[in-house]
């Protein structure tokens, strides 16, 4: 009999950076919300060699080897996939990979936890603080951004967000999101933030975006959304060729806003956008609306905000089917 660990943990939304440029002491802070699905599963348990099988794989065998040399476990392992968070697609899926294989090993060998150790470890969480975040706890979250490279970025705020809304993902099945080389190099390149987006920004956060949550008033919170997306789609418009990365994406969510959605945008480098509705009826009432103008390749579907943190969970192989 012999132990295996499962661990699922969420796809997220990012929302939008509060301050790019580091003026105040601290760079990036970001918005985000993990959602319901997708997600990305992995299972591991004890093997005579190595095996790493499912989607994204690869990836999923670079970290578990790194993590296995840092921790000095001379364990052979079976690691399996079982579903992935597609990539670069602007919804965590580098960072919830490499947390679920982390959380997975540490709990396997009875390991404490140091999510966001073995995150910056493995080269993920360098601007954003949401997907390991989003692994420890659900909620809307905001992080305050980075003092260091070596530092985790601090939840200033961790509110629930309303079980009855919905969002809505727009996919785009043809095309990938800035990533890699090509992100460092549009980062780069880009001109130094405006400090008065920067305050605009944070002034829709904490004075409309956060209490429109608390208040379960979604046409204020949909209103800071979309301002704060305005803000840095602008700014990273001349890397990504607007303000949404996809045409199509752009022409679904702006039909979603006309049948009445709230807080259209794009997820991080995109090409995934979202909108925001009050509840399944009503957001699948607005698919319905933005169907004629969905070409082939794009796909909405609805999810919910996420009010809890990955699962990580240990079971004995022995006890399967019993």
């Amino acid at each position: 009999m012999s132990n295996f660990v499962t661990a699922s943990v969420p796809a997220r939304l990012h929302l939008g950076f509060l301050d790019l440029s580091g003026d105040t002491g601290r760079r990036f802070g970001s918005i985000g919300l993990p959602l319901s699905e997708p997600e990305t599963v992995v299972s591991l348990s004890p093997a005579g060699t190595t095996q790493v099988e499912g989607p994204d794989r690869d990836r999923a065998a670079r970290h578990l080897e790194r993590l296995c040399r840092h921790l000095n476990i001379r364990t052979r392992h079976r690691l399996t996939v079982e579903a992935a968070i597609p990539p670069h697609r602007g919804l965590g899926s580098g960072t919830q990979m490499a947390v679920a294989v982390a959380a997975a090993l540490r709990t396997l060998h009875g390991l404490p936890m140091k999510t966001g150790d073995d995150a910056r470890l493995l080269g993920r969480g360098e601007r954003s603080g949401i997907g390991i975040a989003s692994f420890e706890k659900g909620g809307l979250i905001v992080d305050a951004g980075r003092t260091a490279e070596d530092r985790q970025p601090p939840v200033v705020s961790r509110i629930p967000f309303p079980d009855d809304w919905r969002v809505i993902l727009i996919l785009d099945n043809n095309h990938t999101g800035i990533h890699g080389e090509e992100e460092l190099q549009a980062f780069r390149a880009l001109p130094p933030f405006p400090a008065a987006s920067a305050a605009e920004i944070c002034r829709r956060v904490l004075m409309q975006a956060l209490p429109a949550a608390i208040e379960h008033d979604l046409e204020a919170f949909g209103a800071a959304i979309e301002n704060i997306q305005f803000q840095v789609g602008s700014y990273f418009a001349p890397a990504q060729g607007g303000i949404f990365a996809s045409k199509g994406v752009e022409r679904v969510a702006r039909r979603l806003a006309e049948a009445g959605a709230a807080g259209i945008g794009q997820s991080s480098w995109g090409p995934t956008g979202f909108a925001f509705a009050p509840s399944e009826e009503t957001a699948m009432d607005f698919v319905s609306a933005a169907q004629d103008v969905a070409e082939p390749g794009i796909e909405m579907r609805i999810v919910q905000g996420r009010n809890t943190g990955a699962e990580v969970n240990r079971r004995s192989l022995g006890l399967l089917g019993s």
